[in-house]
């Protein structure tokens, strides 16, 4: 029986319903006893049926008057973990667009049972490519820009790169899957080429710029995170060195201004930055991921890693450092009182200590084993031991407390342990370990000019040490609820989320 139109359709029909609406893909099975197109076509030869085939037309050919046997749903099943991995995407402001060659109905299906569009929204989000580049190139934009989740079926693979070119006018970075050898041209064009490991060809993997070993679309999701995770450590480690260094300037700077004793040594100074603070600064690169780093918007492309804001976040942490440690110098000469019996001073005194040998009648106390007898004056040099170790382990224990606050650049330590990454607390302990030694081993203590401290001192060093704790809080508060909010590529975000 020759099948005319009605017959046509309603076979359609019957293939659409019980085939491709449930995301089987199908297949015709035919046959032809007689081939008179092929009688002056050698058919024992490959090479003679390869060059009589290039020409499209005599495939055609081949394929009129054949008689249809039956029509084969076959399922490709979509990995268990996919749905939740497109989900994951969606949530991080990842848009996932599904580019095939199967039927509409077909994709439509696999896109709705995989979760890369929305049931309701299924008929709009579903397009034949070759329908939708029939459109104008403004309304083709418009589309790729306001409609998040989006399938194209029936796709050629030059349809591919022109959508690369379009996503790309829009600024977006893209991404592109494949495995054949006519997937190579767009895998060169996009951003990032994703080649498949196991079934892609060699062609393909020349072209990609990585290639999925495994060939699981989850894998690359979990790359997203461990990238996130990676920038966000670079920015902790950057955050961290940068603060305390600034910290260790703002110090110099204030004494100097003020007219102060120098409350460091160069080779104390030296002693931090290569000791001290090596281990915390290498261990942060260990932090685990953020909770819920795969909620957060992404970056932009030409987002830069030193904004505005971030200097100046910076500086409030390492302003906070330079005046407790210029503050703890200068509170032991003015404010602290101790059983060691250091003579307490005016701040006019301290700020002009350079006046000291024109002053008449000037006394001060010796302490710790300093004589101070002979010359008063010597309480400003050699007599400043003690609030000089007071002042060196206060840049010392920020530095920690510091460490500790760059474990996360948004959550509160309260929501993210420290312990989660128990290679910062063993590089803390160690470095605290290691300033002890120069504390209380009378060889260091003459190497680095500096005394043994007591219990009331170390009390006092932690008063002005932890408050940078609750000022690193109050900048994350701010960060979580404004600046993080208001960021153009967070609101971009927020729209891609609502549609």
């Amino acid at each position: 029986t020759h099948l005319n139109d009605s017959s046509k359709a309603e076979l359609i029909e019957l293939i659409t319903e019980n085939f491709m609406r449930k995301s089987l893909r199908t297949l015709g099975i035919c046959v032809k006893t007689e081939l008179p197109e092929l009688k002056d076509v050698d058919i024992r030869s490959i090479k003679s049926l390869n060059e009589h085939f290039k020409d499209y037309d005599n495939i055609l050919n081949v394929e009129k008057n054949a008689t249809l046997l039956s029509v084969v749903g076959m399922l490709d099943p979509p990995r268990p973990e996919v749905k939740d991995a497109i989900e994951i995407c969606h949530k991080a402001g990842i848009r996932v667009f599904m580019i095939t060659g199967d039927e509409r109905e077909t994709a439509k299906s696999i896109g709705v049972s995989i979760g890369i569009i929305d049931a309701d929204q299924a008929e709009e989000s579903t397009f034949y490519t070759i329908d939708f580049f029939k459109k104008s190139e403004q309304e083709q934009l418009n589309i790729l820009k306001e409609r998040p989740k989006l399938i194209f079926s029936r796709s050629e693979p030059e349809h591919k790169q022109k959508l690369i070119k379009l996503l790309q006018k829009l600024n977006y970075v893209v991404a592109m899957t494949g495995d054949g050898t006519n997937d190579a041209p767009a895998l060169s064009k996009s951003n990032i080429g994703i080649a498949m490991g196991i079934s892609g060809t060699e062609v393909t993997k020349e072209a990609s710029h990585m290639i999925l070993a495994d060939d699981n679309f989850a894998t690359i999701v979990k790359a997203v995170e461990e990238g996130r995770s990676i920038y966000m450590n670079m920015k902790a480690f950057i955050r961290y060195l940068i603060s305390s260094n600034i910290g260790e300037v703002v110090s110099i700077f204030i004494s100097t201004m003020f007219g102060l004793p120098e409350a460091f040594t160069s080779i104390q100074l030296l002693w931090v930055n290569l000791v001290t603070d090596g281990p915390p600064a290498t261990a942060l690169s260990f932090n685990p991921s953020e909770e819920g780093i795969m909620n957060k918007p992404p970056r932009g492309n030409d987002d830069p890693l030193l904004t505005p804001f971030v200097i100046t976040r910076y500086f409030i942490i390492g302003a906070y450092v330079g005046c407790a440690t210029i503050g703890i110098f200068a509170y032991w000469y003015l404010f602290f009182q101790h059983e060691d019996g250091h003579t307490l001073i005016e701040w006019s005194q301290l700020t002009q200590w350079t006046r000291c040998e024109t002053w008449t009648d000037f006394t001060v106390s010796s302490y710790g084993g300093i004589d101070l007898s002979q010359d008063a004056c010597h309480y400003f040099t050699v007599g400043k031991k003690k609030p000089v170790t007071l002042a060196l382990t206060v840049l010392v224990v920020i530095e920690m407390l510091n460490a500790l606050n760059a474990i996360s650049d948004e959550s509160s330590l309260l929501t993210m342990s420290p312990f989660q990454n128990p290679f910062l607390i063993a590089a803390i302990f160690s470095s605290i370990a290691v300033h002890c030694i120069i504390l209380y081993i009378p060889f260091f203590n003459e190497v680095f000019g500096i005394m043994p401290l007591d219990l009331k001192e170390w009390v006092l060093v932690m008063y002005f040490s932890v408050p940078v704790v609750f000022l690193d809080e109050l900048i994350k508060l701010f960060v979580r609820n404004f600046y993080t909010n208001n960021n153009p590529y967070a609101i971009e975000h927020k729209k891609v989320k609502q549609n």
